[in-house]
């Protein structure tokens, strides 16, 4: 069971470590990034030049250069709306960025719940070849026990027979017509 949740995970959780490596690389800008830039003088100009530093957030609403606020996920709305705030490049803004990865995930969950309940049927459907082995071996020693047994009884009913030790039918048993 383990073995099979293994091998239907797998592919997914690939599939999710290349999508967030994808989107990691999306997120982050191709050019050289000025680390000791501050933000607030590409306030004004334009989103590329402001997202070249990775610590900063352009707002597009106001046109402002902000250092992003690494203490929370999410930057605070009086800082800048989601709708308008971007980071890493300008054409994703926050709340495109929320709703896609929701359903990336979403996707990826139900793709592993599909997975797991497929293998699991699949599994109870179809006994694999130990369980039908061991299934044989228990039906030929019931058969054997049984064969046993009745070889067995017709022995002692030999036996008792020779010795008149045979039990016969209860003469007082109630009498039927």
């Amino acid at each position: 069971m383990a073995l099979a949740l293994r091998l239907c995970a797998a592919p997914a959780l690939t599939l999710a470590l290349a999508l967030a490596l994808a989107l990691a690389l999306a997120l982050l800008p191709a050019a050289a990034q000025d680390m000791a830039g501050d933000c607030h003088q590409y306030t004004n100009r334009s989103c590329e030049e402001c997202l070249k530093n990775v610590t900063c957030l352009w707002c597009a609403s106001s046109g402002r250069c902000v250092e992003y606020p690494v203490r929370r996920v999410l930057p605070p709305a009086d800082l800048c709306e989601l709708r308008s705030a971007h980071w890493g490049v300008c054409w994703v803004n926050f709340e495109a960025l929320i709703i896609a990865m929701s359903v990336v995930g979403g996707t990826i969950l139900i793709m592993l719940g599909v997975c797991c309940c497929c293998c699991c049927k699949k599994k109870s459907k179809k006994p694999d070849k130990d369980d039908e082995r061991a299934a044989r071996e228990r039906e030929k020693r019931r058969v054997r026990q049984e064969e046993r047994r009745a070889e067995m009884k017709s022995r002692h009913d030999e036996i008792r027979r020779k010795y008149g030790l045979f039990k016969e039918e209860n003469p007082y048993a109630k009498f039927e017509n």
